[in-house]
C-alpha cells in the first residue's frame, strides 16, 4: 500500500500550485462572484446535503447502519464533493468553448478542492473531540470557527509567501542567474505548503493562493528563461502527478487488501452526488441571476452540472484514512465513482456540448478583449440578442481591488510604472524611494514621453504591453510631470484622455496573455 501522506506532501502540491499559476486571471476575476458562490457556498451545501442523504439512506440497510455514523456520512460528503473536471476542461480547450463558461467551471474546481479539504479536516477534528457520536452544538460551532480560521490562515501564508518571493526577485540581481532564480521560485513555492502544514493549517489552500500571487506578481520580475522554465516545469509536474494518481487508482482496485465492496452504497452514492449537484447549481444560479448583468442560462447550468466529475483530489482525500470499515468503504466507493465519472462524463462532453448548443470555436482573444456588450450566458448562440453592457457589471469589490493593486501592490512588488513615489502621497517619499528600484527610476529618466498601445478589438497586431514594467495602461504620459499629482496622469485620468472605459482597463489588467509578452511599444510623438 502506497503511503497516503506522500499524496498530500509530494504529489498533490504541484497539481494545486499549477492550477493557481496557470489560471487565466482575467476571466477568473470577471466571474469571481459566480465562482465564489459555487465553490464556497455550493461546496458546503453539497457536503451537508450529501451527508444527510447518505445517512438517511444507509439507515435502511442493517449491514451499513451498524458502523456508518452521521459524522462518517458528513466526512464522505466532504471528500466526494471535490470536483476535478480535468477531462472536461481539456475538451473545452480543444474545442475553444466560451471562455466565461471555462472560467466558471475551472475556478469552481480550483477553490472547491481547497474548501473540501478544510471541511474534511474540520469534521475530523469534531469527531476526535465528540463523545460517543453524540451531537455537540459547542463542538460544531468550534469546528465552523476552525474552518474559517484555517482557510484564512492558509490564505495569509500562501499570499504572504508569494509576495515575499516577488520582493526577493525584485530587489536582488538573481534574474542574472536564471537557474538559481528558477530554483528559488520552486523552493519558495513548495515551502509555502510546508510552512502551512507546520503551522497546523492547510498546505493545499496555501499553495493554491501562492500560485495565484506568484503568477500575478513574481512572474513579472523573472528573466525570460525563468518564465519559460517555471511554466514548463510545473506543467510537467502537474501532468506526471495526475497521471500517476489515475494509474494508481486502477492498480489499487485490484491490489488494495481491505476493500469494502457494497454495490448498493456505490449506486446510492452516485445518485446522491448527482442530486446534490443539480440542487446546488440550479439554486445558486437562481440566486446569482437575481443580481448578475449577464445571467447564467439553463444550458450553462446543465453543463456546469455535467462537469462535476470526481478525480484525483477526491481519491487522495479518501485514501488518507482507511483505518476503519466505514473509511475503507468510502475509499472503495470513491475509487469507483472517480473512474465512472471520468470515463462517462469525459467521453460524453463533446456530444453534450453539441446537444446543449453551447458555443465552440470561440476566438479567445476577441472574446476576452475590452468591449461593452454581453449576452445571456448559455441562452444564445449568436450575437442577435446582444445588449448594452454597463460598466456596473464589474463587481464593486473587484474594482476596489484593481485600483489598490495598480496603485500600491504592483509598484511595490514588481518593476511596474508609475512607482510608489508617484502613486502614494508626497510625505511618504522617504519610504517609497527605498521601495523603488533603479529600473523604475530609469524608466522615468530615459523616456520623456512614451506611448503604449492599448489592445483593440479591431486592431490586434498592436496589442502589445510591457511585462517588464507591469501593466501600466494609457495612451500618452508626459514624463516631465512626474512630480505632479497622481490624478494628472494615472489610469483613472487616462480614461478621459484616451476614452478608454474602466471596464477595458480592468480587463486588460487581468489579462495573463498580455502579461506574457515582454515587449513594449514606445513611440515619440
Amino acid at each position: 500500500m502506497f503511503n497516503s501522506e506522500i499524496f498530500f506532501n509530494i504529489i498533490l502540491p504541484p497539481i494545486i500550485f499549477h492550477a493557481g499559476y496557470s489560471m487565466k486571471r482575467k476571466n477568473f476575476f470577471r466571474n469571481l462572484g459566480a465562482i465564489l458562490m459555487f465553490a464556497l457556498l455550493g461546496t458546503t451545501i453539497a457536503c451537508i446535503s450529501t451527508g444527510i442523504m447518505i445517512y438517511g439512506s444507509v439507515r435502511a440497510f442493517s449491514s451499513l447502519k451498524s458502523y456508518f455514523s452521521f459524522t462518517d456520512s458528513l466526512y464522505f460528503g466532504a471528500i466526494i464533493s471535490a470536483t476535478d473536471p480535468v477531462t472536461v476542461l481539456a475538451i473545452f480547450n480543444d474545442l475553444n468553448v466560451d471562455v466565461d463558461l471555462y472560467a466558471i467551471i475551472f475556478g469552481e474546481s480550483v477553490l472547491n478542492d481547497a474548501v473540501c479539504i478544510v471541511l474534511a479536516q474540520s469534521i475530523e477534528k469534531y469527531v476526535a473531540s465528540a463523545i460517543l457520536d453524540k451531537f455537540d452544538r459547542g463542538l460544531m460551532l468550534k469546528s465552523l470557527y476552525n474552518f474559517f480560521i484555517v482557510f484564512i490562515g492558509s490564505f495569509a501564508i500562501g499570499s504572504g509567501m508569494g509576495c515575499l518571493t516577488a520582493l526577493m526577485t525584485k530587489f536582488t540581481y538573481i534574474r542574472d542567474f536564471p537557474l538559481l532564480e528558477t530554483t528559488l521560485f520552486v523552493l519558495m513555492s513548495y515551502s509555502t505548503f510546508l510552512a502551512s502544514e507546520a503551522a497546523g493549517l492547510t498546505g493545499i489552500v496555501a499553495v493554491l493562493f501562492c500560485g495565484i500571487f506568484q503568477a500575478h506578481y513574481t512572474f513579472n520580475n523573472l528573466s525570460q528563461e525563468s518564465k519559460q522554465r517555471t511554466r514548463d516545469l510545473f506543467e510537467l509536474f502537474n501532468f506526471l502527478a495526475e497521471n500517476f494518481i489515475f494509474i494508481y487508482i486502477g492498480i489499487t482496485l485490484f491490489t488494495f487488501p481491505n476493500h469494502q465492496w457494497d454495490i448498493r452504497f456505490i449506486i446510492l452514492s452516485l445518485m446522491t452526488i448527482a442530486l446534490a449537484r443539480i440542487l446546488c447549481v440550479v439554486f445558486l444560479s437562481f440566486l446569482l441571476n437575481l443580481t448578475r448583468k449577464d445571467p447564467i442560462g439553463w444550458r450553462w447550468q446543465m453543463m456546469i452540472i455535467f462537469s462535476g466529475l470526481r478525480g484525483a483530489f477526491a481519491f487522495a482525500l479518501a485514501i488518507r484514512n482507511v483505518s476503519t470499515q466505514a473509511r475503507s468503504l468510502m475509499y472503495t466507493t470513491t475509487s469507483i465513482i472517480v473512474i465512472l465519472t471520468v470515463v462517462f462524463n469525459g467521453t460524453l462532453t463533446a456530444p453534450v456540448l453539441k446537444l446543449l448548443k453551447i458555443r465552440t470555436n470561440v476566438n479567445e482573444e476577441i472574446e476576452t478583449s475590452a468591449n461593452d456588450r454581453y449576452r445571456v450566458m448559455g441562452d444564445n448562440n449568436n450575437n442577435n440578442n446582444n445588449v448594452e453592457r454597463s460598466t456596473e457589471s464589474k463587481t464593486w469589490l473587484l474594482k476596489k481591488w484593481s485600483n489598490f493593486d495598480r496603485i500600491f501592490m504592483k509598484p511595490l512588488l514588481t518593476h511596474s510604472y508609475p512607482p510608489l513615489t508617484v502613486t502614494l502621497p508626497a510625505y511618504l517619499v522617504p519610504i517609497t524611494k527605498f521601495l523603488t528600484t533603479q529600473e523604475q527610476r530609469n524608466w522615468n529618466r530615459n523616456e520623456r514621453t512614451l506611448q503604449i498601445v492599448i489592445p483593440s478589438v479591431d486592431n490586434h497586431d498592436e496589442s502589445i504591453l510591457n511585462n517588464k514594467y507591469g501593466n501600466s495602461t494609457t495612451e500618452l504620459i508626459d514624463m516631465e510631470d512626474t512630480s505632479s499629482n497622481l490624478n494628472d496622469f494615472y489610469p483613472t485620468d487616462f480614461n478621459r484622455k484616451s476614452n478608454v472605459q474602466k471596464d477595458q482597463l480592468l480587463d486588460l489588467e487581468m489579462n495573463p496573455d498580455v502579461q506574457a509578452d515582454d515587449e513594449t511599444v514606445i513611440r515619440k510623438p
